[in-house]
Formats: structure tokens, sequence, C-alpha cells
């Protein structure tokens, strides 16, 4: 099923760029980078095979990219700034998040935001998701946005070169890829089950009913 799903979105983004060039790699790393899970290590790797051949040139591939990624990191954001914690406050208590996690992680932002999201911006998965909650504790937008830029330009510049090196191979990259995100996704369900274990043991779940 998986499988399947993967197949068809790789189809689809080889798709889009063919026929939309530029343009289209903007449009679906903004999707990528707006909570839409479509996976940049086909985008850029396949747009750097496009460079190999000719079609595309290299720095307009990392540049729009990057763009692409800004503009679906801050549509993310301003989620998260302008609805997320009105309605996790009201509604966190069912997905066992509480006052006092938002507290912790507005501080967290605070404290460590800028590298927060730059480093996210180089794991598969993290990197999807990470502006949500950047905006939700209202991290300072301009710091967010910098840094947002500067990771996915160098996410785009190392995905774009390996298709231009692996040529007709580029598609070969998603197998190390795919390992790197079952590692990832590994770690994130170690976490959530760490996150129940620790609201049902300490029973501090604070919302008003």
């Amino acid at each position: 099923m998986i499988e399947t799903i993967l197949t068809w979105l790789a189809s689809l983004v080889i798709l889009v760029i063919s026929k939309t060039g530029y343009l289209g790699i903007t449009v679906l790393m903004a999707l990528e980078s707006a909570c839409i899970p479509i996976p940049s290590e086909i985008i850029m790797p396949f747009s750097g095979f496009l460079v190999f051949e000719g079609q595309f040139i290299f720095w307009q591939v990392v540049v729009w990219g990057a763009i692409g990624n800004l503009i679906g990191s801050i549509i993310a954001y301003g989620v998260g700034f302008y609805g997320g914690r009105p309605i996790i406050e009201r509604y966190g208590k069912y997905i066992l998040i509480s006052r006092q996690d938002l507290d912790l992680a507005d501080n967290w932002f605070n404290k460590y935001g800028q590298s927060t999201v730059f480093f996210s911006r180089l794991l598969p998965i993290v990197r999807t998701f990470i502006s949500l909650p950047a905006g939700i504790s209202r991290m300072n937008f301009k710091k967010f946005s910098s840094y947002t830029f500067v990771g996915c330009f160098f996410w785009a510049f190392v995905l774009t070169y390996a298709g231009v090196i692996m040529g007709e191979n580029w598609h070969d990259i998603e197998i190390y890829f795919k390992k790197f995100q079952w590692v990832i996704g590994g770690l994130i369900i170690l976490g959530i089950v760490w996150w129940v274990w620790r609201h049902f043991n300490h029973k501090n779940i604070d919302f008003k009913s």
C-alpha cells in the first residue's frame, strides 16, 4: 500500500515538473512545507536529473526549490500563529497536550528556535511539519523565515546536486532516504509512546472542561 502511494506520488511529481518547469518545483516544494507530505527527496533529485539533461539551470532549481519551501512554511506558520494555540487550548486535552506543554514549547522556541528550525529542515518527515509548532509558539517571524530559507536552501542544494551526479539513476537516492525515514519514523513513534506515558503517569492534563 505504502509503495503504491509512493509510486503514484513519484509519477505525479515527475509529471508536474516535466509540464510546468520551475513553477512546478516551487509549488511542489511549497506543498511539502505546508504539512502536505510530498517528498522533496523525489522533487529535487529529479530536477537535478533535468539539470544533467540540460533542461534546467542548477542554481535556478535550488533557489526556486528553497523559495517554494519558504512559501509553504510561512503558510503553515500562519495557521499555527493565528489559529493553532486557541484550538489546542480548547481541544488539546484530547491529544494529551496541556497549557504547561504549550508554555514549555514557547520557552523552547524562544531559546533554541533558530537552530531547531534550521536543523529540522535537514530531517525527512520532521521538516514537513516543523513550521506549525513554530507558529503556535509564536517564534519571531523574521528569524523563522531567515533560518527556514537557509536550511531549505542547503537541503535543496544537496538533493539537486545528488540528482545531477546520479544522472539517469537519480531515483536510486530514494533508497537511502527511505532507510533514514524509517529511523526518523521510529524515533517519532518512541516519542509518542513516551508522551502518552508521561501524561498518564503524572496526570497533569490541566485544561478546563
